[in-house]
């Protein structure tokens, strides 16, 4: 057990360094738009949830071309992603496709 916990801590990627600190802040994030799921989806923009998506499924790509590999980092932005397109979903079917 130990030995992991060493490990984890001595990784290149870890809570030593920035690359374990800036996705897990970025958390935040992803988070921030699971709390909107319950909004009206109405009040959601195009833009900001493009731009989520976009950012996520780019970022997503790239963690596995840096070196060390961010599983983190690849988390995080697998969620932006997913939340984003599930929010663009939203909207499009309230625009395009309901009665309102």
């Amino acid at each position: 057990m130990r030995s992991k916990l060493r490990s984890l801590w001595d990784h290149p990627a870890g809570p030593r360094t920035i690359h374990f600190w800036a996705p897990t802040f970025k958390w935040g994030l992803s988070i921030a738009n699971v709390s909107d799921f319950r909004k009206p989806p109405e009040t959601l923009s195009y833009p900001q949830q493009g731009v989520i998506a976009v950012t996520g499924v780019i970022w997503s790509r790239y963690c596995f071309v840096i070196t060390p590999w961010n599983l983190n980092l690849f988390g995080v932005n697998a969620a932006m992603a997913c939340t984003g397109l599930y929010q663009l979903g939203r909207k499009l079917n309230y625009d395009y496709f309901s009665d309102k």
